[in-house]
């Protein structure tokens, strides 16, 4: 698609939770998108947000990312992202082992959204889950949801301890904190915002 004199790839697709596009241009089109998009905008309300923004709004969505959620050490199994594996295809690249994960062995963990009771920090990353005294997971990322006016994590848990309603601990600066494993998205589970 051409954005003004530049050519993009456009795609409808949102880290966010809200109804978004990615713009993807070469390198040296960026400053030139942006100023672009920015002029385009300016009569419509267009403000920029920050990675901190962005991160509140995918916690309040569940929305996992790469490097954090999605990363070589966690299978699709664990992440949930084994509902987009064409397990009919007949040949593709861990064919095998998503097989044997979906049909003899399920992953010890799973990724799940936490609500955190907590009063002056937020978790970020890697801190420990706890039931008692068992160590039952770790967070892969955490935010305050400004929508829902809640303090979220996403973090892995042993497969055991996933039910919806469960009430376990996190560790934050030293604090033993209550949570909450919830049953999907803090804001708007349906999705129907991305759809507008």
């Amino acid at each position: 698609m051409d954005v003004g004199l530049c050519r993009a790839k456009v795609g409808r697709l949102t880290v966010t939770g809200e109804l978004g596009y990615e713009f993807n241009v070469p390198a040296s089109q960026q400053r030139a998108l942006y100023h672009i998009l920015m002029e385009a905008g300016r009569g419509m309300g267009l403000a920029e947000i920050g990675y901190n923004t962005v991160n509140s709004l995918r916690m309040e969505k569940s929305f996992g990312i790469w490097s954090k959620e999605f990363t070589w050490a966690y299978t699709p199994g664990m992440s949930g992202l084994d509902r987009f594996i064409a397990f009919a295809k007949k040949d593709f690249i861990g064919r095998d082992a998503a097989l044997k994960e979906r049909d003899q062995v399920p992953p010890k963990r799973k990724l799940v959204t936490l609500e955190i009771a907590a009063e002056d920090a937020d978790a970020s990353a890697f801190e420990p889950v706890w039931l008692g005294e068992r160590r039952i997971g770790f967070v892969t990322s955490g935010a305050y949801g400004h929508f829902v006016g809640k303090s979220l994590a996403m973090a892995y848990l042993d497969r055991d301890i996933t039910a919806p309603g469960t009430t376990v601990e996190v560790h934050i600066i030293g604090i033993r904190r209550k949570a909450k494993i919830l049953p999907g998205p803090a804001f708007d589970p349906e999705g129907i915002r991305m759809r507008a």
